[in-house]
């Protein structure tokens, strides 16, 4: 990649090959795809606007990103919002291989 990689850069210019769609879910086919460039760092688009913005990030950003989410320092964001504090939701249970759904 001899061109010039920055956040916000549009994904097509990442070009088609390598995207992958690590995380998934049944919402109606509305997924994060992620790239690992060659430089290290990692790139995430939004799988229905694969042209729209790509956002970068160092490798020890998203490594670090990975270990609070799995840590369940990311748990907040799942917690709909009411009257009074919410109850910190039951951490799942991590497996080596979670299911994937498809988008």
């Amino acid at each position: 990649m001899g061109k010039r990689v920055y956040n916000g850069m549009p994904a097509r210019q990442l070009g088609s090959e390598g995207w992958r769609k690590p995380w998934s879910g049944g919402n109606g086919g509305s997924c994060v795809e992620a790239m690992r460039l060659a430089d290290g760092r990692v790139a995430l688009r939004q799988s229905t606007d694969p042209d729209g913005p790509a956002l970068i990030y160092a490798h020890h950003a998203m490594a670090g990103f990975i270990r609070g989410v799995k840590a369940g320092e990311a748990d907040f964001l799942l917690v709909q919002e009411s009257a009074g504090p919410a109850p910190r939701p039951p951490r799942p249970a991590h497996s080596a291989h979670p299911a994937q759904s498809t988008c």
